[in-house]
């Protein structure tokens, strides 16, 4: 079987981006979001998720301009997270990968082992992060036309994949230099042909809280990639 993931990142950036990962898993293909705890719109982005108690939560830690002990800045992260949603995130991973950088690492593995959550490129989950569109600084909108979803969908493996994706709205709160980009990939993720090309490829959507179910069936290895 074939299994994925498709999670947003930079929930809680803007509230522009909050809507547009809403209305990516309400009328697209998005199971799962990336939350950032300390970002302005962090409380709405919370908000939304309560209204989709099937939308996957996970914890997007940000270690942009912030000083002080790691281990405390990211046991900062996780508990700001339980407190805005009343739970533990569903995964963790880091903005622009920094829960992968030695620095951070050891502490966001101990406290995501503490929840019982995976971490991207510390799990059985393959990562694909493919569906993005910059390339060299330069926008490139082909890379996240329906046309790259499509092909990137047939190409996914057997086991559980995760898709990494950062659709949304621009608005004026919105510092980012990945901007027009967003809106390109909401439309791509709510276009009816990428549904049409997972069920012909019998890809199952499925979110991170599946996890532990397909462990126990066996459907996926039980080693980190």
């Amino acid at each position: 079987m074939r299994y994925l993931i498709i999670n947003a990142d930079d929930f809680g950036i803007s509230t522009g981006v909050n809507r547009g990962i809403f209305e990516a898993h309400r009328r697209g293909v998005v199971t799962s979001a990336s939350l950032m705890v300390n970002r302005p719109a962090c409380d709405d982005a919370a908000a939304l998720a309560r209204e989709r108690p099937e939308l996957d939560v996970g914890l997007h830690v940000d270690f942009e301009d912030v000083a002080g002990d790691p281990e405390t800045l990211v046991r900062d992260q996780f508990v700001r997270f339980e407190r805005l949603l009343d739970r533990p995130p569903t995964h963790v991973d880091g903005h622009r990968d920094a829960h992968l950088q030695p620095r951070w690492e050891p502490h966001v593995l101990k406290f995501a082992a503490r929840c019982g959550v995976p971490v991207r490129g510390r799990s059985p989950v393959a990562r694909q992060g493919r569906f993005y569109g910059q390339w060299g600084g330069r926008t490139h909108l082909e890379q996240v036309s329906v046309q790259s979803l499509v092909a990137i969908v047939r190409s996914i493996g057997t086991g559980v994949t995760e898709l990494i994706c950062h659709p949304g709205y621009v608005d004026a709160s919105l510092q980012s230099g990945y901007a027009v980009e967003r809106e390109a990939e909401l439309s791509t993720l709510c276009d009816g042909r990428v549904r049409e090309a997972l069920w012909t490829a019998g890809i199952r959507l499925v979110g991170f809280r599946h996890l532990p179910g397909l462990l126990e069936r066996g459907s996926i290895a039980r080693d980190a990639s």
